[in-house]
């Protein structure tokens, strides 16, 4: 596969070399913080602050953070903004991106980052269809168009290779964000978050969901990470960040209605009604079953082994293929699974 299909490639073969430019600055992180007795965590995103973050803004508001003894900050990201060169190179303690490939990818590129915590236990990637026209299963897009965005070719691909069927047996259309083609018959399905409620709002009662999970391609969403220093140096320091975060979560799926409300004290510009319907929906992806075994943020090694054969499979990894050790640890997970269980029974 050419880069010219992967995006993501390349901005990781260039965060590769920021990286490098970024370590001098990286070296003076948390000094500030730790004279006034805290640890200085800054938590770099991927994307512009919103709903996603509503655990951490709570956990900010509610002083979380300051009784674990956190100095906590979101920086945010954007599409000039390379999150996690800026992880890699030490310049901040935490990040997060919007989906596990992302890590796996940097990693095959020997940036020094590992996962620790994920914040949606299954991916919420979804193609939208409608009634009259439903797509249920990976079979039923054989003849179908689907729209997609270039971003997203290596998930199509990977539902396909999984439920083999044959690329040439669908016609494939590139799209943008929005979902109108699907209202207006240009395209069978089109993608997007299932979380992603207001812009899923044009589909009405009639939508139809297949979610990317469900075809057998289970990624992760919202993964945290750091660099391989912070967590062999600090790995206390990033302990205090998850329970403090945990606690977030865990308050803000109790007490909904209030989480949104400290969640629009920090971002005004956010619409209430908008923002609640997704964090209502946000919450099956953040507490199920498998963190009520083990508490919010935890992973399963086997899924992200299986994420890595995938991607290998395709072709994705261009330098070499990361060993599953690599791109994850549950170090920090195990270190906090008894308050992690605690936050989550007190939901």
């Amino acid at each position: 596969m050419n880069d010219s299909m992967n995006p993501v490639r390349r901005r990781l073969l260039g965060a590769s070399a920021a990286a490098g430019s970024l370590a001098a600055a990286g070296s003076l992180l948390s000094v500030s913080a730790l004279a006034q007795g805290k640890a200085r965590v800054d938590m770099q995103l991927g994307w512009i602050t919103g709903g996603n973050q509503t655990g951490e803004v709570v956990a900010k508001r509610l002083g979380y953070y300051d009784q674990e003894g956190i100095d906590f900050a979101i920086q945010p990201g954007g599409p000039n903004i390379d999150g996690v060169a800026i992880v890699a190179a030490g310049r901040y303690e935490v990040g997060q991106v919007s989906s596990s490939p992302s890590n796996m990818l940097a990693v095959s590129q020997d940036l020094p980052i590992k996962v620790f915590a994920v914040g949606l236990q299954q991916h919420p990637y979804t193609f939208f269809s409608l009634k009259k026209n439903p797509i249920r299963t990976p079979q039923d897009m054989v003849g179908k168009k689907i729209g997609i965005q270039s971003t997203g070719m290596v998930l199509l691909r990977a539902l396909l290779a999984k439920n083999k069927i044959n690329e040439k047996d669908l016609t494939i259309i590139p799209i943008g964000n929005d979902l109108t083609p699907v209202l207006t018959g240009q395209v069978d399905a089109a993608t997007g978050w299932q979380t992603n409620t207001s812009a899923l709002k044009p589909l009405g009662p009639d939508r139809i969901d297949l979610r990317l999970w469900d075809t057998g391609v289970k990624l992760y969403a919202l993964p945290y990470y750091a660099t391989t220093q912070t967590l062999a140096t600090k790995p206390e320091v990033l302990q205090r960040f998850l329970r403090a975060t945990t606690r977030g979560w865990a308050y803000a799926n109790k007490n909904r209605d209030a989480a949104v409300d400290i969640l629009l004290k920090e971002y005004p510009n956010l619409v209430r009604e908008d923002e609640r319907l997704a964090l209502e929906v946000q919450m099956g992806y953040t507490f199920n079953a498998q963190t009520q075994a083990n508490g919010w943020g935890t992973m399963d090694r086997g899924v992200w082994q299986d994420q890595i054969t995938q991607y290998a499979d395709l072709g994705q990894f261009t330098k070499r293929v990361p060993k599953v050790d690599e791109v994850m640890t549950m170090d920090i997970l195990n270190a906090t699974r008894d308050y992690r269980l605690k936050a989550f029974s007190a939901t």
